[in-house]
């Protein structure tokens, strides 16, 4: 019994540690990268058998690949929204640097 233990413990830390890189490429590499990772996740997730009820969260997978990632890679908004028009200085927050002190 103690073979089986030792291939099942084995198998487990292969599965985490794949898991955990994958997870390093996915939110350190480029946005075309991370695309193309959750198309492949999708398309295998689709092809999983009907029991594992994982249709759901493929379509979700390829609904996430699919969206606009935007020129900058900040908001996913590019283009769609107006420019606010700028605020006048009277707006801003003065503090004089008198005022500012050392945190204990």
């Amino acid at each position: 019994m103690h073979p089986m233990n030792t291939l099942l413990d084995n198998f487990l830390v292969g599965a985490l540690l794949l898991a955990s890189c994958g997870y390093a490429l996915y939110k350190l590499g480029p946005r075309t990268l991370r695309k193309r990772m959750l198309a492949t996740l999708s398309r295998v997730m689709s092809a999983a058998p009907a029991f594992l009820r994982l249709g759901r969260a493929a379509r979700r997978l390829t609904l996430a690949s699919a969206g606009n990632a935007g020129a900058c890679g900040g908001c996913d908004n590019c283009g769609s929204e107006t420019s606010s028009q700028p605020q006048p200085s009277s707006a801003e927050i003065k503090v004089p640097v008198a005022n500012i002190g050392r945190r204990a």
